[in-house]
């Protein structure tokens, strides 16, 4: 397997497979068949695989009995019939039919506990492997098209394990003692016509079926943009309607399922093709069969109970063939979606711990940031040259207008990217020298986009520390001030929040993610223009909730409403990437330079804002007008 990954300049972020052949896909999927440290489960394939010899024995021998029963009957006189030996072998062929039945059941019984932990195995392992990718592809990925692979990919598992074991398999063994056995009984040339009818029968499918596999590829194709473009567009339900765009979501969605309607055309009517192309070859070869077996009756060389035995061993052999047709087509569609999915697991991590890499050990929370450059893009920095303290305990904003670099500190700080050039340190050790995941614990962030799970409101405070009891998440919700809001729905905590937290407002999904990272309880404490997106009002009551998080901890603020700032210890100004001015408020305003511009063009839009709220309760219209015609004037 050697997956490509990329995207070019504005394109969603692809997935390539080069692959030598579907082998390689069979190859990936057999260490979970076989699966290291559980014996318990070799021993179920071994049992299965000697159950579905036994019952391919079984049915090959069905029909000597089938034979031996019709050449009883065929005498000359009524009275020459040996009844109870007729009798017995019709009873030993319903017995074998029972047993290649009851055979085959406890062959798929035994291999269902392996086959469903090959299946769990593989999601699972994918699953994990999807969350250790860099932040980089999951903000490029295509989230419908993403959950599509996967859920078609772990069906194809399903099915490839079910059919290529218990069919493609068991057919071969079948059609080698078939044609064995009919080179035994009778002579070579029935086992020769028998193995070119067979023979013929799958070179025909295969090429056919390869011919086909150009549209089922093109079906997966446009299938997964339809589901793509359904799922962005229900997950921006409310966008689509504040701008009326229903019809035109629909019409994209219909362009789609157009080209997919147009490949399942194509694909079906080919498959017409291939059904009349099987049922012809084989029905050539059983005819001459048939015909050869005709002949030997006739020259007395064959028995008619031969001429049944030829006709049901082939028909016998049939029913698994034309099964095998449709077999091989699954197969190669579940190779098309298990390659992918495998690909996915080939797809590097792009920050990864290093070999050795131990816990991070806080004592106190010091960050700093020494020399830092960074660039998502080579030809594009964002940092360059940063370098800060936030003192233990102490905190410390980072202020700037949009595009500054802002984010990305918290983003090299949660170790989602490595740095350029420079260092990152936790109270003196190097952020790429520890496990990322005793960074993380470290660290509690309330986002400016609060995104929370569609579950219960426990839940999602439940989520800063999953083993808390119910009375300590009580308890961070009232340290966020919204427990009185929780208790008062109709169902409290076990209330559901919607997609994204869409039922709650931006105030309450807010103290929703505060009372999350209380319960956390981090010694370190990034706040990421928490209350940028909040109206004034609301606004203050979070501030006042925030300062309650912050206390007697390390906290950087990441913040665009500079009001928010003026109690932290130390204000850096970033602009362009780079630190232009830094100090305490009031240092800051005195200097008069880029933080005491923002800060009066922020006060000056406050007032206006509250100026307009006092219009719409019917206050001040008076002077309000007054100065407009002024200034008209």
């Amino acid at each position: 397997m050697s997956p490509r990954f990329g995207a070019g300049k504005g394109q969603q972020l692809t997935l390539d497979v080069d692959r030598a052949d579907d082998g390689d896909a069979i190859r990936d999927l057999l260490p979970f068949l076989w699966p290291k440290g559980r014996p318990d489960l070799k021993r179920r394939v071994v049992l299965a695989m000697i159950a579905l010899v036994l019952a391919k024995a079984v049915t090959v021998g069905m029909p000597y009995l089938y034979k031996a029963a019709v050449d009883s009957l065929d005498a000359a006189r009524p009275e020459e019939i040996a009844l109870s030996i007729v009798l017995s072998l019709i009873a030993a062929y319903g017995v074998a039919r029972i047993l290649m039945i009851g055979l085959a059941q406890l062959r798929d019984g035994l291999f269902a506990r392996v086959g469903q932990n090959a299946v769990r195995a593989v999601g699972l392992r994918t699953f994990r492997h999807l969350h250790a990718l860099s932040l980089r592809f999951h903000l490029s990925r295509r989230t419908g098209g993403l959950s599509r692979v996967i859920e078609r990919g772990v069906k194809a598992i399903e099915f490839l394990l079910r059919f290529t074991l218990f069919n493609v398999g068991p057919t071969i063994l079948e059609l080698l003692l078939v044609a064995g056995l009919l080179w035994w009984t009778f002579n070579i040339w029935f086992a020769v016509v028998t193995l070119l009818t067979v023979g013929g029968y799958v070179l025909f499918t295969f090429k056919v079926t390869e011919w086909r596999i150009g549209f089922i590829r093109s079906m997966n194709q446009s299938d997964e943009r339809a589901h793509t473009k359904a799922i962005d567009s229900l997950l921006n339900f409310e966008t689509v309607k504040y701008f009326g765009n229903e019809a035109h979501e629909a019409d994209r969605f219909d362009r789609s399922m157009a080209r997919y309607e147009d490949a399942a055309v194509r694909s079906t009517k080919s498959l017409s093709w291939l059904n009349a192309g099987q049922a012809a070859i084989f029905a050539i070869g059983l005819s001459v069969l048939m015909g050869m077996a005709a002949t030997g009756v006739a020259n007395g060389t064959m028995t008619l109970g031969d001429f049944v035995l030829v006709n049901t061993m082939l028909i016998q052999l049939y029913q698994p063939l034309n099964l095998l047709g449709f077999v091989y087509r699954e197969i190669k569609q579940a190779l098309v979606d298990m390659e992918t999915m495998f690909s996915l697991l080939g797809v590097g991590t792009e920050v990864e711990d290093k070999p050795g890499a131990v816990p991070l050990k806080v004592n106190g929370g010091e960050v700093r940031f020494e020399n830092v450059f960074f660039a998502y893009d080579p030809a594009r920095p964002i940092l360059k040259d940063v370098s800060f303290t936030v003192p233990a305990g102490r905190m410390v904003a980072i202020v700037g207008p949009s595009g500054a670099g802002k984010s990305t500190i918290s983003r090299l700080l949660y170790r989602f990217y490595d740095v350029t050039e420079g260092r990152v340190l936790i109270d003196g050790q190097d952020v790429r020298d520890v496990e990322q995941a005793s960074v993380r614990q470290a660290i509690g962030i309330v986002p400016q986009d609060t995104v929370l799970f569609n579950d219960t409101i426990r839940y999602n405070i439940r989520y800063g520390r999953p083993d808390a009891t119910d009375a300590e998440v009580e308890e961070a919700a009232r340290m966020a001030q919204i427990h009185d809001f929780i208790a008062a729905l109709p169902e409290g905590y076990d209330s559901q929040v919607g997609e994204r937290g869409l039922k709650l407002s931006g105030g309450e999904k807010q103290r929703v993610a505060i009372a999350r990272t209380l319960l956390k309880n981090p010694p370190i404490l990034l706040l990421d223009e928490a209350t940028s997106a909040l109206d004034t009002h609301t606004e203050k009551e979070i501030q006042a909730s925030l300062s309650v998080v912050s206390r007697d901890r390390t906290s950087l603020v990441i913040a665009h409403r500079l009001s928010t700032v003026v109690e932290a210890d130390e204000i850096i100004v970033l602009d362009k990437g780079e630190i232009c001015e830094r100090g305490t408020h009031q240092d800051l305003l005195a200097k008069g330079g880029a933080y005491a511009a923002m800060w009066q063009r922020q006060q000056e839009a406050q007032r206006m804002g509250e100026q307009l709220e006092r219009i719409q309760e019917g206050e001040e219209t008076a002077p309000l007008l007054a100065a407009d015609s002024a200034d008209a004037k």
